[in-house]
């Protein structure tokens, strides 16, 4: 059975429930590829009649407001203790250095940072819980929770969804040299956003203490 096929069997609903329930588990804080899945669940709806690309957006947008607004009770009760734990079952996403990064684009941008935290990995995860930790009024939080979550799931759906239609008939033109062409402009920017992440991440290290000299 071709791929092709085998999506036809898959229901439609199935698709609509795992990404809103990766995405809502991601703002809860725990790190998984929420962007990921609803970047290829909005490519397969270009190329699947049955995935409704407004159904998609729709609980991408539900998973991201309802995950947020958890991990923002479980912040809010957890307090410092949760992110020190995070930290150890985490310790990629969660440094200490990454936490202070954070924590200062929150008390610098307050309500924005949880609206513009949707669109940046690192935020993405932090924004629910540690706006808890920090104390951020919720009705503040809620704001820009439901407008960041509607925002980057709507459109980051709908961008990929009409990159997908104009794409596949691009292809489809070009037969298999166009697909070659495609795979490698996509491994080409997925390399340099990994790169520049990694020297983002690099620069928000924190410095390691000078040695005390002995006396």
């Amino acid at each position: 059975m071709h791929v092709q096929e085998w999506l036809e069997t898959v229901p439609a609903v199935s698709i609509y429930a795992l990404v809103a329930l990766v995405i809502g588990v991601e703002s809860l804080g725990i790190p998984l590829p929420g962007e990921i899945v609803l970047v290829s669940a909005a490519l397969l709806s270009s190329q699947h009649t049955g995935i409704n690309p407004v159904i998609l957006g729709a609980c991408a947008s539900l998973g991201a407001i309802v995950g947020d607004s958890i991990g923002y009770a479980i912040g809010r009760k957890g307090g410092r203790p949760l992110l020190a734990w995070l930290g150890a079952k985490f310790p990629r996403h969660f440094s200490e250095g990454h936490v202070a990064t954070a924590e200062r684009s929150f008390q610098k941008w307050g309500m924005w940072a949880v609206f513009f935290g949707r669109f940046i990995a690192l935020l993405r995860i932090f924004a629910g819980p540690l706006a808890g930790v920090l104390h951020m009024p919720y009705w503040k939080f809620l704001i820009a929770n439901v407008l960041g979550g509607i925002v980057w799931a709507g459109g980051t759906t709908a961008v990929i969804y009409y990159v997908g239609v104009v794409a596949e008939a691009w292809l489809k033109r070009f037969s298999w040299l166009g697909l070659v062409l495609a795979v490698l402009i996509g491994l080409g920017s997925m390399l340099i956003v990994r790169r520049r992440a990694q020297k983002s991440a690099a620069e928000h290290e924190p410095a390691e203490p000078e040695p005390v000299p002995a006396d």
